[in-house]
């Protein structure tokens, strides 16, 4: 477990207790992200059920963008950033880190779902707006509320099943 003394893994680099040294973060920041998320998600589902069209794709659309930042890693990724300015330095530091290739992968799960949703939005398939946006929000929700992120558990059924293989380790 880090110390004060010892420098705390951030999410670029890997902690003092990082697993063969691949990519570790605080469990913490996705979980803090999914809260994030869900809340624009939970605007999206009702601004598409009572019939704001052009300003539920535009929400999805700006959803979308966040999922593929989230997915490819970037550091510009807007909840990753305010969680490590903001919210992380009032807070203790973690008690473990956790690999950053699972929230990754659900981010990417994310990404397909919301979509497929907009691109089936955009094409006149309304329907598929509120429901990719409640699929996505159902996600999101239960990994803010009880930590279960159901991207991550996919990550690791495909990984045993080897469908998809870990990053390669350092």
């Amino acid at each position: 477990m880090p110390t004060e003394s010892q420098p705390q893994p951030t999410p670029a680099t890997p902690g003092p207790d990082s697993p063969r040294g691949r990519r570790q973060i605080d469990p913490r920041g996705p979980r803090f992200g999914a809260a994030v998320t869900s809340l624009l998600l939970a605007v999206d589902i009702l601004l598409a059920l009572i019939g704001q069209r052009t300003p539920a794709l535009i929400l999805l659309a700006v959803i979308v963008a966040i999922f593929a930042l989230g997915a490819s890693g970037s550091p510009a990724h807007p909840w990753n950033a305010l969680f490590r300015s903001v919210v992380r330095p009032r807070l203790a530091p973690p008690s473990e880190t956790e690999d950053a290739a699972p929230p990754r992968f659900a981010q990417l799960v994310g990404l397909v779902i919301t979509g497929i949703g907009l691109i089936l939005g955009l094409i006149g398939v309304w329907p598929a707006v509120p429901i990719a946006g409640a699929l996505a929000f159902i996600a999101a929700f239960l990994n803010a509320v009880i930590g279960l992120c159901l991207g991550c558990q996919l990550y690791g059924l495909l990984v045993r099943l080897g469908a998809i293989h870990r990053p390669a380790e350092a």
